[in-house]
């Protein structure tokens, strides 16, 4: 399960990913168990092997801000605190039950050591920053439902539309229209 994992960021021997996995935490998540609380500094990267976790705080009005949604065989991390090790302004939470592994820096940084090899580690950051983060900009509701059906599926099948609706930045009753419209077959574009 670790070298398949480890393919994702690069090519790792048999020997380097016994060496990975010795680094790793792996933990078993509740429903609602926190794994980065609002205020910590984020000191790990995480791999989700099962479940759903989300990434969260509150607007002022106490209203749910959703960063970010993160499924199975995702890397995920707050790469805002991470970056800046700064106390984080949002929370990582447990969806559902859940298993992760952990990665921190100093284990991160003690393989780096070991071997210039565990470099390829970087492209996690990559994997975990990268996904797009677009729905504070231009694009229509329609058009950012779109992509959550075309790029990311499986977000539909793990979260209410309450929280998909927060994470696209529109009212669920917007998001309803929306998929009213697509099942009639007007919608795409």
């Amino acid at each position: 399960m670790i070298a398949e994992i480890l393919k994702q960021t690069g090519n790792f021997n048999e020997e380097q990913a016994q060496l990975f996995e010795s680094k790793i935490v792996y933990r078993k998540l509740s429903k609602d168990e926190i794994v980065l609380p609002e205020g910590a500094v984020c000191t790990s990267v995480f791999y989700n092997l099962s479940g759903a976790l989300y990434q969260f705080n509150y607007k002022a009005d106490n209203e749910l801000n959703v960063i970010d949604l993160h499924l199975d065989q995702e890397w995920f991390l707050n790469a805002s605190s991470f970056f800046n090790q700064k106390p984080s302004d949002s929370c990582i939470k447990a969806f559902t039950d859940c298993s992760i592994f952990e990665l921190s820096v100093f284990r991160l940084h003690e393989l780096i050591a070991l071997s210039p090899v565990f470099l390829q580690l970087g492209k996690v950051l990559d994997q975990a920053t990268g996904r797009v983060r677009f729905f504070d900009n231009l694009m229509t509701p329609l058009q950012k439902y779109q992509y959550v059906l075309d790029q990311r599926p499986g977000l539909i099948q793990q979260f209410p539309l309450k929280i998909i609706a927060a994470y696209l930045k529109i009212t669920p009753e917007t998001l309803s229209r929306v998929r009213d419209k697509l099942s009639k077959g007007k919608g795409r574009s």
